[in-house]
Parts: C-alpha cells; structure tokens; sequence
C-alpha cells in the first residue's frame, strides 16, 4: 500500500505545481483554491508515507531516502502554512516537485540498514536539526526566487512570473526572517548534538559537525553583514546558497558516504 500512497502524493503535488506554475505566468489566474486543496491533500498522504518509511520494528530509520522525505514533508508543511498568510505561493512550483520526487524515491528504496532506537536528547537533537535544515531549504529556495525576480527586474521583464512576486524589499525580508529561525535552530541543535552524541568518532560525525559549523559561521557572518552594513540583494543571496550548500553536503552527503560507499 504504501507505493499507492507515495503515489497519490505525487500527482496531487505534480497537478498542484503545474497548475500554480499556469497562474505564475499569467496563463490562469482563478486556480488558488485548486492549488491549495490538493497541495494539503499531497501533504496529507505524504504525512502516512513518511510514518511509515520511518517507524520499524527494530526501530526508526534515519537512511538518506527516508530524511529526505521527511525533510521535504516539513518544507511543504512550512510553505503551505506561509502561504495562508504571505504571498509566497511560488514557492510552490520547487517545492511541489521536490517533495514529489522524495515521497516516490523514500517508498521505492530499501529501507537502511542501520534501525535503532533513540533516546529523548538524541531524538530532541535530530528534531532540531531536521527542522533548522527543512527551514534553510525553504530559505533557499526564496533566494533563488529573489535572485530571478532581481534579474528579471534588471532586464525590465515585469510579466508573468516577476508580476505576481510581492516587492524586492519585502522578499528580502521574508528571506531574513527564515534565516534567523533556520539560525536558532541550527545553533540550538548544534548544542544539544554536544550534549547528547556521546562519540562523534565513533558514529561517524565529525565532518558532519565540521560542515555544520562552518555553515552557522556563513549564517551567522550573512546576518551580521545584514545588521551591521545592511547586506542585500545579491551578496545575501550567494551567503544563503553557500550556508545551504555546506549543509546539504554534510547532512545528505555524509549519509550518501556511509550507506552507499562504505
């Protein structure tokens, strides 16, 4: 049952991104509430996939395909929830995607060999880590809507796309203010990693915890620049990516390492 699931999932987000991609570029513009109602139906169903590719028997399973999955839930979660409020409903077309390409790879790959059970530190830890991560994710992806829109701007295309985007000034800010969320919770994670991972070098972790350390340095350089010399627009952007970037690598890529390459 649970590829039929994964699948469900994937069409709701494939129709619900096409169709916000109809309205983005002016094709449809009375498609909104469509949108919505099967992107939280996609978001529903993906909820049961995730459940289930993570809770074992012997445990829960924190493999590459699973995380992702579940990394890509919580963005939808996040985007859909934003959306009721803001207009970010662009944000739509990556997302929408992306979460569709995670529900589908996290039901059709193995589970990962390594099961086990956590403890409340370490599961609080994890928590907070995959939240920090999903909430930069969502940041990023902002960033490359805010680098098209300056583009776009510069070359004086002020249709489709760049038409239904809010201002420069308050994209920044929506920017900003996911940067400092995804930066006290990755600060926050980072200390409780130190407190309840008994053994970097035995499980692995250090060039995660290296990488993840040199992201918040990036982060926290990015919002300082923003407070103390008022960085914006491009130079904000290539920081984001870059923090993002580092993250990606140390979370994705030391599980990549030890599940497919060790």
């Amino acid at each position: 049952m649970l590829i039929f699931i994964s699948l469900f999932a994937v069409v709701c987000y494939a129709i619900a991104s096409w169709l916000q991609w109809q309205r983005a570029t002016g094709r449809r513009l009375d498609v909104r509430p469509t949108v919505l109602l099967l992107g939280i139906a996609g978001f529903a169903v993906h909820g049961i996939s995730v459940y289930h590719t993570l809770h074992h028997p012997a445990g829960i399973d924190l493999g590459l395909f699973s995380m992702g999955s579940l990394i890509s839930w919580l963005v939808t979660a996040l985007v859909i929830g934003s959306s009721l409020r803001q207009r970010i409903d662009n944000l739509f077309i990556g997302v929408f995607p992306m979460a569709a390409v995670t529900v589908l790879l996290a039901s059709l790959m193995p589970t990962s060999e390594v099961l086990k059970p956590y403890g409340s530190g370490m599961f609080l830890h994890i928590l907070l880590s995959v939240l920090a991560y999903s909430i930069f994710t969502l940041a990023t992806l902002q960033a490359l809507l805010l680098w098209r829109q300056q583009l776009a701007l510069k070359q004086h295309h002020t249709r489709g796309l760049v038409a239904s985007l809010p201002p420069l000034q308050i994209m920044e800010k929506l920017l900003f203010e996911m940067l400092w969320v995804g930066f006290i919770l990755l600060s926050i994670s980072l200390i409780s990693g130190w407190l309840f991972v008994d053994n970097l070098f035995a499980q692995h972790l250090v060039h995660k915890t290296l990488l993840s350390l040199a992201a918040w340095l990036i982060y926290a350089t990015l919002l300082g620049g923003r407070q103390i010399m008022g960085w914006r627009g491009m130079t904000a952007i290539r920081w984001t990516i870059g923090g993002f970037l580092l993250l990606m690598l140390g979370f994705f890529g030391s599980k990549l390492v030890l599940e497919f390459i060790l």
